[in-house]
């Protein structure tokens, strides 16, 4: 029988209080605190090296914190994990599968782990796999490993689900299944956590996100509430790579910096687009001879916040 803490679906699924991992003398997470909700989706975002994945092997009972606690089900996963092990389900790294076994073999394997599994059959079809349910692993494109790992990650029907990039590397139509997957998890009343570097995908997922960096959270809530943080009117034009910023900046009456290239041929202004600003705008770049290619005003995106929210963390050092 699970135990009983992982029966009650009130409440926080996941606590972490001021977490703290070490490797020797290099602080991975430096004081991490959130919560994380029976049905609920929580991304857990950053650049590379914030402590996301070291966040996650914490919670899994993989590592040891070094200060601050973290709960899962109500029990610590070091001390508890046997207790917790029935009840979680982690999407293992593809070099943790069997490469001789099919995705029909190692589904039916993992399921003989636990008393009451997913059937392997219909997790297959869930993620997509029925096709090559028979092919061995490590014929399987990368995507396909992917969800597979998924798939192995549900069979003991999970209260808690660690998904750890479960979209790198893999196609349009299995980051779809990935996010039918999820959303039907949710809907059972599963806590899922992920970490992720697809900004588009944790959009239309995610209940609320945790923005990661030097191990600290610097910004966290639902994604309408971080839209709506600190926002600041801007808009956004293309134009040819490499303009005079510095000078446009002065021309359109913005503070420095105001005015950058936030990816090749496009720039964002922080300011209101204002008939006047827009005006001198094109007349700058038409008395250098460029192109204006486009030229919009929008809500901002995850990706906005979670650029600008690295960015000022850079910034401030």
């Amino acid at each position: 029988m699970p135990d009983q803490a992982a029966r009650n679906d009130s409440g926080a699924a996941v606590e972490c209080r001021d977490l703290v991992v070490r490797y020797g003398d290099l602080t991975a997470v430096d004081g991490l605190s959130f919560t994380a909700n029976y049905g609920e989706v929580l991304a857990l975002l950053g650049p590379n090296g914030a402590g996301k994945t070291s966040t996650v092997e914490t919670l899994e009972g993989f590592r040891t914190a070094a200060g601050g606690e973290v709960r899962v089900l109500g029990l610590d996963p070091g001390a508890d994990k046997r207790k917790i092990t029935p009840n979680l389900g982690v999407m293992l790294q593809r070099e943790g599968i069997y490469p001789v076994l099919s995705p029909h073999r190692v589904t039916k394997l993992f399921s003989k782990y636990y008393e009451d599994p997913e059937d392997p059959d219909k997790l297959l079809e869930l993620v997509g796999l029925t096709s090559v349910a028979s092919t061995p692993f490590r014929r399987l494109s990368g995507g396909e490993q992917q969800r597979l790992s998924l798939a192995l990650a549900l069979v003991g029907r999970p209260k808690v689900l660690l998904l750890d990039e479960p979209s790198a590397g893999v196609d349009p139509e299995g980051r779809v299944a990935i996010r039918s997957v999820i959303e039907e998890r949710r809907s059972r009343g599963t806590c899922i956590i992920l970490t992720t570097h697809d900004l588009a995908d944790c959009e239309r997922v995610a209940d609320r996100v945790v923005i990661v960096d030097h191990g600290r959270a610097v910004a966290s809530g639902t994604i309408e509430e971080l839209a709506e943080s600190g926002h600041e009117d801007s808009f956004r034009f293309a134009a040819p790579t490499g303009i005079d910023v510095v000078s446009l900046c002065y021309v359109l009456e913005l503070e420095p910096g105001a005015l950058f290239e936030e990816r090749r041929g496009e720039y964002r202004v922080v300011g209101a687009a204002t008939p006047r600003r827009v005006a001198k705008l094109t007349a700058w770049l038409a008395e250098n001879d460029l192109p204006l290619t486009d030229l919009r005003t929008h809500r901002r995106t995850l990706e906005d916040v979670y650029l600008e929210v690295v960015r000022r963390t850079a910034a401030d050092g």
